[in-house]
């Protein structure tokens, strides 16, 4: 580790106190305008930073160094979740039934740092630094790629984002040097048609049921018999409903699940094999159905060139103990989008673990982190960027 002249820059204090105001007033997807309008007022406290909003409550922000150079992009989610917060902390959600259930306000509280210490030391950047504050990254299809879309990203050379986990060490920088980061997140959402009868007479109906039975058992068998063994692939049923009477065939049944992977022909495979199995199942029986088959998040996929720049810097600014083997994150992120834009590097921040006291994991209403981990998110994501830009 290195000491460097910047860190006295960190806003430490106020980082915390964003980070809490974030917390304390939380927005779900695509309706973060509050959320979006406070970065605003905070970025412009700053200084010469270019804002505009590539979509109705996302924030860019671009800052130019001194010298001509390539251009990096920082990505912070901000959205909350439809979760009821138990947390009893002094800042808990005012908004009921909102919560930063998965870090966000962590994200954004980090990104406005790590600009505002960029900000002083545009003098030695050679090139540009922009940071996007993206909404929707907990609802389908995501913030990232309504940003894309919009044609407000280019001539990018690198993307770089982090999520808070807890699960890991207070504090540490788990970057994936090379392949998958997060697995890739798809869903289908079945209807099967059959024809109600009365339990006595089940020769005058098409159970739905039954066909939803055979369909479910036969999913089971998609990852195990249709994959390769290599790759790390998930099939599950979250929900199948059906029926109001114990004497009764109904009409219809609903069958709704996930499928994770994280290789683009294997995805592909998959859904092929499970919109083959409804459909021979369903006819078998003389049933109809209609399928929602939903490709979400593609699996997000580290450039090795820059997620060891990454790593390497994290490296230099955090002792090495601070600094492990990143593994690969079984959850999904809408971040993938951008690797359409450029490089990408996607990196977890420890939140802490059950042996240092944060025994909730990301999403339960119980969720708590450790705050004095946030400044190592802002010394990897500003030492990335001057290792970037140094010309």
């Amino acid at each position: 580790m290195e000491e460097q002249s910047w860190f006295q820059l960190i806003p430490q204090t106020q980082m915390i106190e964003w980070r809490r105001h974030f917390h304390k007033y939380p927005e779900l997807s695509f309706k973060e305008f509050k959320t979006s309008a406070h970065i605003i007022e905070i970025l412009k406290s700053f200084g010469p930073i270019e804002i505009t909003q590539p979509t109705p409550t996302s924030v860019l922000g671009t800052i130019v160094g001194d010298y001509p150079g390539p251009k990096i992009l920082l990505r912070a989610d901000i959205d909350g979740l439809p979760v009821t917060e138990e947390t009893n902390l002094e800042f808990s959600s005012e908004n009921k039934g909102v919560m930063q259930a998965c870090g966000h306000d962590t994200h954004t509280a980090i990104l406005l740092a790590s600009i505002k210490v960029l900000m002083n030391l545009r003098s030695q950047l050679h090139g540009s630094v922009q940071v996007i504050f993206q909404p929707g990254e907990e609802q389908v299809p995501g913030g990232a790629q309504e940003i894309v879309a919009s044609g407000q990203l280019h001539d990018l050379g690198a993307v770089i984002g982090l999520h808070i986990m807890n699960g890991l060490k207070s504090g540490s920088v788990n970057v994936v040097v090379d392949g998958p980061a997060t697995t890739g997140a798809d869903a289908f959402e079945l209807t099967i048609q059959g024809r109600g009868s009365h339990g006595s007479m089940p020769q005058e109906g098409i159970d739905p049921i039954t066909v939803g039975t055979e369909i479910i058992n036969q999913l089971h068998t998609v990852t195990s018999r249709f994959t390769p063994p290599k790759d790390l692939n998930v099939v599950t049923v979250g929900e199948f409903h059906s029926g109001v009477a114990v004497n009764v065939l109904p009409d219809t049944a609903f069958i709704g699940g996930s499928v994770r992977t994280i290789n683009e022909a294997t995805r592909q495979a998959i859904a092929a094999r499970v919109k083959k199995i409804i459909k021979n199942t369903c006819d078998t029986y003389g049933a109809t159905y209609d399928l929602n088959y939903q490709f979400a998040y593609a699996a997000v996929v580290n450039d090795p060139k820059l997620s060891q720049l990454v790593k390497n810097s994290a490296l230099k600014v955090l002792p090495k103990e601070m600094v492990p083997n990143g593994t690969m994150m079984s959850a999904s992120e809408d971040f993938s989008a951008y690797g359409k834009v450029a490089p990408l590097c996607f990196f977890l921040l420890g939140g802490g673990n059950a042996e240092e006291g944060y025994p909730y994991s990301n999403h339960s209403p119980k969720f708590i982190i450790d705050e004095k981990a946030l400044i190592n998110g802002v010394k990897t994501e500003v030492a990335s960027v001057l290792e970037f830009l140094k010309g």
